[in-house]
C-alpha cells in the first residue's frame, strides 16, 4: 500500500508543480496586492495598507464616520447578487433540461447517434462566438428574435434585450442555458449509460410506471453524476464573465463579480481593489464548493 502511495504521489508531482505554477502562485500573488494599494502603472511602488480595500473607517474633523471598502461597496453587492441570481436560475433549468434531454438520448430510437452529436453543438461552439451571434439576433432594430416575435403577434414593439433593465438578465439566462445545457446532458447521459439494465427491468416486472421508476430507481443511483455535474456547473456559472462581457457590457443589471473584478483591475486603474474583488471571488467559490460537496455526502450517505 505504500508503494502504491508513493507511485501515485509520484504520477501527481508533475500536475502539482504545474498547477502550483500556473494557478498556485498568480492566486497568492493576487491574495498580497489585496493588502497593498499597488497602481497598475507602478506595481512596485506598492504600500501594505492591511485590509483597507475591505473595509476601513475614516473620522472626519467634523466628527463624522465614513466607511469604505468592497464590504461596504453596493456595486460590489450587486454583483455578487447578480452572479448569485444567474447561477441558481441557470444551474437550476440546465439540470432540469439536461436531465430530460439525457433520459430521451439514452431511449433507443432511429438515428441516436446523429442526435448525440447535433446536441453538442451549442457547447462546442466557443462563448465569444455564441455571445456575438446571440446579440446580433437579440438586437432590437435587426435581430431575427424581435422578426419572429413580432410576425406571431406574441410582442407589439421592438425589444432591446440585452440593454433593457428588464430583459438585460433574461437574455444572458437564455443564451447560457441554450449554450450550457449540452455539458449538462452530456455527463448524466453517462451516467444513465453506466445503469444495469437488470434493475430496470426488475421495476418493470414489479408493476412500476415509468415515473416511479425515475424516481425511485433512476434518479437514486445517478444522483452522485448529477451533484458532481451540478458542482461543476456552478463553479462554472459562478465565475461568469465572458458571455456577460460581451453581451451586456456595462451593464449593472447583470455586471457578474469576475466583471466588477476586471474592471477595477484593468479599466478603473484600481489593481488592488480589484485584487481584493478577486480574492473574494476565489473565497466564496472555495466555501460553496465545500458546502456543495458536503451537502451532497450527507444526502448520500443517508445522514441526517
Amino acid at each position: 500500500m505504500r508503494q502504491r502511495v508513493r507511485s501515485a504521489w509520484l504520477f501527481l508531482a508533475p500536475m502539482l508543480l504545474v498547477l502550483a505554477a500556473v494557478a498556485g502562485w498568480p492566486l497568492a500573488r493576487t491574495v498580497y496586492f489585496s493588502f497593498t494599494d499597488a497602481s497598475l502603472a507602478d506595481l512596485d511602488a506598492r504600500q501594505w495598507v492591511g485590509f483597507a480595500n475591505y473595509f476601513s473607517v475614516l473620522r472626519m474633523p467634523s466628527g463624522r464616520t465614513l466607511y469604505d471598502g468592497l464590504l461596504v461597496d453596493p456595486v460590489w453587492w450587486r454583483a455578487v447578487w447578480n452572479t448569485v441570481r444567474f447561477t441558481v436560475i441557470s444551474v437550476t433549468c440546465e439540470t432540469i433540461l439536461g436531465m430530460i434531454v439525457a433520459l430521451v438520448l439514452n431511449a433507443e430510437f432511429v438515428g441516436r447517434g446523429i442526435v448525440r452529436a447535433a446536441i453538442l453543438i451549442p457547447w462546442a461552439i466557443p462563448t465569444i462566438v455564441s455571445a456575438k451571434m446571440w446579440q446580433w439576433m437579440l438586437n432590437d432594430q435587426f435581430g431575427i428574435i424581435n422578426v419572429v416575435l413580432l410576425n406571431l403577434g406574441l410582442i407589439s414593439g421592438k425589444i432591446a434585450w440585452t440593454a433593457s433593465a428588464d430583459t438585460a438578465m433574461a437574455a444572458v439566462l437564455i443564451v447560457d442555458i441554450w449554450k450550457t445545457t449540452p455539458f449538462m446532458a452530456l455527463l448524466i447521459l453517462a451516467a444513465l449509460q453506466m445503469l444495469p439494465g437488470e434493475i430496470i427491468e426488475v421495476a418493470k416486472l414489479d408493476g412500476a410506471n415509468p415515473w416511479q421508476i425515475f424516481w425511485r430507481v433512476t434518479l437514486p443511483l445517478i444522483r452522485p453524476a448529477v451533484m458532481v455535474a451540478v458542482i461543476f456547473r456552478a463553479l462554472d456559472a459562478l465565475r461568469i464573465f465572458d458571455l456577460i462581457y460581451v453581451l451586456t457590457p456595462n451593464n449593472v443589471h447583470t455586471k457578474s463579480m469576475s466583471v466588477f473584478a476586471r474592471e477595477n483591475l484593468f479599466e478603473f486603474d484600481k489593481f488592488a481593489y480589484g485584487s481584493a474583488a478577486s480574492t473574494l471571488l476565489f473565497l466564496i467559490l472555495a466555501l460553496l464548493t465545500i458546502v456543495t460537496i458536503r451537502i451532497g455526502r450527507i444526502s448520500l450517505d443517508g445522514g441526517r
